[in-house]
């Protein structure tokens, strides 16, 4: 069998221009970064975690510079107030001592209230019980009265007049007072009368001038109202702005988070980047050094470096807790690094970078762990929720950081206290803990995916 062969002539090789050649590329010459990039940007989870992460340093940073207010001023008036609370306040005189005066109405029986009922005071009277032999006693309670007879908090005992005036850290909101007959053994000796009242906020006109809620040379009269200051996201059980100490407990927070692990993590580069180059005796050393720093106890060194640093009771322990982050928690970066460094080694560029007479600190330096610096981004990026949490969990159970300092932890050990009646306390800093947390792990899942080459080899 034979195949003709056909002569081509010129006309038949057409040259091809440059031009054309540069509408065939698809796809231009990138960089690994570059390339890495574009792979980020089309992760939607990554990017918006990317944005979230830019946002919380924002928040962090720029946010005390714009909300100028101190997280450890106290506003007596905003006691543990849900954010959106009406702020309102009604200007009085100041408050004169009361003598137990009865109603004028001499038709009015029972328990009642004396005049109005506020936050300055609460004046309570009733009519004489004969089987009271042994005096009264009054309750305040913030839930109605059930059946089971909760009263609530008894705020005087065993006394033999029929009026009371509670001054006791008033709220604006509803109470419930319940005056019981005693006899002469302290047992409630008849039936329990209960009214409920609520009660308006008051300031006094000196108080108002004070704080600069009316200017020095306004002379209001009694009865007009007044705007407190404003908390946008509400106050804990201390009266302190929570906007504020979210802030600056971001703050305290972050930069455990990020300083520990950027610590850690550079310790746990050049560590296992050694091991891994020089190899034989010396790595398996180093590697078992690593395996008997994994098996030390966190909490119990974090209390020896308390003992060290000589953290007193009340006091912060954020120096104690960020030495033990770094002494324990590099070795799951060697190992990591060491495994790359490990297949590095053994390309074709170390070899003839050894043979041009390049010294072990230069190949690590400027051949290896540049050639690692996505798996190190991608462990920075994980290790540093990992270290929030960390400092959140020690916080919470008193390890950490100790009030009056701010932290999301601590924030959280503050408000588990009065989760049930004023919940915000527990939920803002709780949420930003959480979005947190997720917001660094889904950008290092996304990091992690960018940075890959095999992931780009299946495309």
């Amino acid at each position: 069998m034979t195949v003709a062969m056909r002569h081509l002539s010129a006309p038949d090789l057409t040259p091809v221009h440059t031009e054309q050649v540069r509408d065939v590329l698809t796809r231009p010459s990138l960089s690994y970064w570059q390339d890495a990039w574009i792979r980020l940007k089309a992760n939607r989870r990554a990017l918006v975690s990317l944005w979230i992460v830019v946002g919380l340093l924002v928040f962090t940073l720029i946010g005390p510079l714009m909300w100028r207010v101190d997280p450890a001023t106290q506003d007596l008036d905003q006691l543990s107030q849900p954010p959106g609370v009406d702020r309102t306040a009604t200007l009085v005189a100041p408050p004169v001592t009361w003598s137990g005066e009865a109603l004028t109405d001499e038709e009015a029986t029972g328990l009642r209230a004396i005049g109005r009922a506020d936050t300055q005071a609460v004046r309570l009277h009733w009519d004489p019980m004969p089987e009271a032999t042994g005096g009264y006693r009054v309750y305040r309670n913030l839930f109605p009265v059930g059946p089971e007879k909760a009263y609530g908090l008894p705020l005087l005992m065993n006394m033999e007049k029929t009026w009371y005036e509670d001054r006791l850290d008033l709220r604006p909101t509803t109470y419930y007072y319940s005056v019981a007959p005693l006899d002469e053994s302290g047992e409630h000796a008849g039936e329990v009368q209960t009214i409920e009242l609520n009660l308006n906020r008051v300031i006094t006109i000196d108080e108002a001038r004070k704080r600069g809620l009316i200017g020095d040379e306004e002379t209001p009269a009694p009865g007009a109202t007044v705007e407190l200051k404003l908390h946008p996201l509400g106050t804990d059980y201390l009266g302190r702005d929570l906007f504020a100490r979210l802030m600056h407990g971001a703050q305290v927070s972050l930069f455990i988070g990020m300083v520990a692990p950027m610590l850690f993590v550079a310790f746990g580069i050049l560590y296992g980047a050694t091991a891994g180059f020089i190899g034989g005796a010396v790595d398996a050393v180093m590697m078992r050094f690593a395996d008997f720093v994994v098996a030390l106890p966190f909490l119990l060194f974090m209390i020896l470096f308390k003992f060290i640093f000589q953290v007193e009771a009340g006091e912060s322990g954020i120096m104690p807790m960020l030495v033990a982050l770094v002494i324990l928690s590099w070795p799951a970066t060697s190992r990591l690094v060491r495994g790359q460094i490990l297949q590095i080694r053994e390309e074709g560029y170390i070899g003839a970078s050894r043979l041009l007479g390049a010294k072990t600190n230069y190949l690590i330096l400027r051949h290896m762990i540049p050639n690692t610096m996505g798996v190190i981004l991608v462990t920075l990026t994980f290790a540093v929720p990992s270290a929030i949490f960390t400092e959140a969990f020690l916080s919470f159970i008193g390890m950490g950081v100790a009030p009056p300092t701010p932290s999301w932890g601590s924030m959280c050990n503050e408000g588990i206290k009065t989760m049930l009646t004023t919940p915000h306390e527990l939920i803002f800093p709780a949420v930003l803990i959480s979005i947190t947390v997720l917001a660094f792990n889904l950008l290092g899942d996304g990091l992690r995916d960018a940075l890959d080459a095999r992931m780009r080899s299946r495309e």
